[in-house]
């Protein structure tokens, strides 16, 4: 999947904020139009109500205060209590259905990013930062709900009565009216300039707020680390330096919304001014009574507040457009590996797994595997083995379509896998790698992911042939001990266990273990060694291992070094050519026959060794 980086912030200025809210409103916003025509009438009662409310101003004033006719008192007063009552119910009615609406539309657009980031491919995450991911998710799709619903808000209940004000004012004297409005036209062109500054802030804002959440994430997941390098106060600078930032374009982002209301502050006043000198003129000539200008007077009052909400509008609108285009841009990028439209259900007959001259690189001109053949037969143990950074890890990477291949091709039973779904490959393998990973459920939910259909019996044999039953049942909850946020609470050979356990108990064709028993003591890796023979007896398995003790069995070995094979075969055969697997071998017994010392073995010298090896070779 790629995602467009580098020239973002360029990119939302420039994006349109019609195109912006017309995609907004198609994708998100239509599906509730019959909703949004409920709260509609009802914005369509408080605005007829607040103009309501003017105009009776008018007969308050001229038949009870000023004609002192008791008659009228009792009927207007009741008038405009009803009409208080009817506003305060619409208002209310509005108010529960647009923000049902408003949360209904943040609930889609999370689901939909979060169903998204799920099919995206392994590269993807690997480019992303987490933080990024969950700043997207979290914070900008609460600024959306902002800008929503302030939106929908301002184009209707305001909107609506803005209109009918101005309609009341109009009825009263059109002369007066464009008198109090000549000088608002004149807002328009800052108006939209501090919106288009709104936007730029904001999306730095969001942008330092994802940097921010991105720097938490890594502190909270490696404070071990943090602990063990007493670097604490290091990172609370940073973090400070951080938080700083965004506070600072906070009050930034504050200070360029503010400015819309000293404009309107002072357009307000200068209409007000210019409504009482000429209407008290008229007034104090007789040619208009005392109610009908308090009337106007009111409707010129109560549109100045849904006035200066729309005026600020444009101000909010494009803060949540800036985080709108952020969640588009994500949702727009495209996966790597994708399924081909006629891409057949793969059915694992043998488990044969071949790799025909396959070329891959992580990163451009920088090869990661070159020209890599070798057939695991069905039913075999295949294991591979080398120094660090052969691409033992990227073979495995290859087969369940975690990234895709440059050149060459993969097959499992002559299919090549980028003609299969991927649902149907990857539920064909189990795989277990040396980076575990355990989420906050319970130990029973952990062996069971999946597999969700699992029975007990199936979950606890699972546990049982992993060496694991006997921990679990030691705990005080037992099989329903939640075991925190990565397994935190376990310790890193339970947790090896578990993922094991996971494996054996979904029984696929073909295995991929990637230092698998890497986490064990000694007493537990015999165990799960004899529980994984058992386990791969009829499947395919391939098999990654430092430990060239644990692989001496394997029906097939491959050597591989710098992204090759170098040299395969069985244990006996490599040892008799004499060559890398040899030295590797030699290197880890002399290294296995060492007497204990407390002593580290010096970097260096390993180091060296792997050097001379990788020379030899």
């Amino acid at each position: 999947m790629k995602i467009i980086a580098g020239t973002k912030l360029e990119k939302v200025l420039n994006q349109s904020t019609k195109d912006l809210v017309t995609r907004l409103l198609r994708e998100h916003v239509r599906q509730y139009a019959g909703k949004f025509v409920l709260a509609l009438i009802m914005m369509v009662i408080v605005a007829v109500s607040t103009a309501s409310l003017a105009k009776l101003m008018e007969p308050v004033l001229d038949e009870v205060f000023t004609e002192k006719n008791r008659g009228q008192l009792a009927w207007v007063a009741g008038l405009v209590l009803a009409t208080f009552v009817i506003k305060g119910l619409a208002n209310y009615g509005q108010q529960v259905v647009m923000e049902g609406v408003t949360q209904r539309i943040v609930a889609d657009v999370r689901k939909r990013l979060f169903a998204h980031l799920m099919h995206a491919d392994l590269g993807f995450f690997h480019r992303t930062s987490t933080g990024a991911l969950i700043s997207r998710m979290m914070n900008d799709v609460a600024l959306l709900h902002m800008a929503v619903g302030k939106t929908l808000t301002g184009f209707g209940k305001d909107l609506l009565t803005l209109m009918a004000l101005v309609g009341v004012m109009f009825y009263q004297d059109w002369q007066l009216a464009l008198a109090a409005f000549f000088a608002f036209p004149t807002a328009i062109l800052p108006i939209a300039r501090i919106g288009k500054r709104m936007r730029k802030v904001s999306g730095n804002a969001q942008s330092e707020v994802s940097r921010l959440t991105t720097h938490l994430d890594e502190v909270f997941q490696g404070v071990r680390h943090v602990k063990a390098y007493t670097t604490e106060e290091y990172e609370i600078q940073r973090g400070a330096k951080l938080t700083d930032t965004v506070a600072t374009l906070g009050v930034k982002a504050a200070r360029i919304r503010g400015l819309s209301h000293p404009i309107m502050e002072t357009l307000g006043g200068l209409a007000i001014v210019v409504v009482i000198g000429y209407g008290g003129y008229q007034v104090i000539e007789g040619a208009r009574t005392t109610g009908s200008f308090f009337s106007f007077i009111v409707a010129l009052m109560l549109a100045y507040e849904p006035m200066k909400r729309l005026v600020a509008l444009n101000a909010n609108l494009q803060e949540g457009l800036a985080a709108a285009h952020r969640i588009f841009d994500t949702l727009d990028a495209k996966p790597d590996i994708v399924e081909r439209p006629d891409a057949t259900v793969l059915a694992v007959t043998e488990g044969r797994v071949e790799l025909e001259h396959v070329d891959f690189s992580y990163e451009k001109d920088i090869p990661a595997l070159s020209d890599v053949t070798l057939t695991v037969p069905a039913g075999k143990m295949a294991a591979l083995v080398g120094l660090s950074g052969a691409g033992k890890t990227t073979v495995l990477n290859l087969i369940p379509r975690f990234f895709d291949v440059d050149g060459g091709r993969i097959t499992i039973d002559g299919h090549d896998i980028r003609d299969v779904t991927l649902k149907s490959l990857r539920g064909n393998i189990a795989l277990v790698s040396q980076e575990v990973t355990l989420f906050d459920d319970t130990i029973r939910a952990n062996i069971a992911y999946g597999t969700p259909d699992a029975t007990e019996e199936q979950i606890v044999a699972a546990a049982r042939n992993a060496a694991a039953d006997d921990f679990i049942r030691e705990l005080a909850e037992g099989y329903d001990t939640i075991v925190g946020e990565r397994g935190v609470k376990l310790s890193g050979g339970q947790r090896q266990r578990i993922a094991i356990a996971r494996a054996m108990l979904k029984d696929a064709p073909i295995l991929l273990l990637d230092e698998a028993t890497s986490a064990l003591d000694t007493q537990s890796e015999r165990l799960v060694q004899a529980a994984l023979k058992i386990l791969m007896e009829g499947r395919t398995s391939i098999v990654i291992a430092h430990r060239l003790s644990t692989i001496i069995d394997a029906d097939i070995i491959f050597v591989m070094d710098e992204g090759r094979v170098v040299e395969h075969g069985s244990h006996a055969e490599l040892l008799q050519k004499g060559g890398l697997y040899a030295r590797l071998h030699g290197l880890q017994f002399s290294l296995d026959t060492l007497p204990e010392s407390d002593e580290p073995v010096p970097a260096a010298e390993t180091e060296g060794d792997a050097a001379k090896l990788r020379a030899r070779a």
